[in-house]
């Protein structure tokens, strides 16, 4: 039998962030994109006299989904 009570293994791994810090994280950067978004979008559909096909809930979304993680991983 194994006694682990004196030499206890340690394990090293990483450990995930906290979701809510994400969640708080992707929720601004989501804010902050929308304007930006609204901007671009109206003026492709301008531009191009029909609306894109991703709207700028769409374009907003994504943004934040790229620079997100880009904070959890500096």
């Amino acid at each position: 039998m194994t006694d682990f009570t004196s030499d206890t293994p340690v394990t090293r791994g990483r450990t995930a962030p906290p979701k809510r810090e994400y969640y708080a994280y992707f929720g601004i950067i989501f804010l902050a994109a929308l304007p930006l978004a609204f901007l671009t979008w109206g003026l492709s559909a301008a531009r191009q006299f029909s609306v894109p096909e991703r709207g700028p809930l769409a374009r907003a979304w994504t943004q934040a989904r790229i620079i997100t993680p880009h904070i959890f991983s500096a």
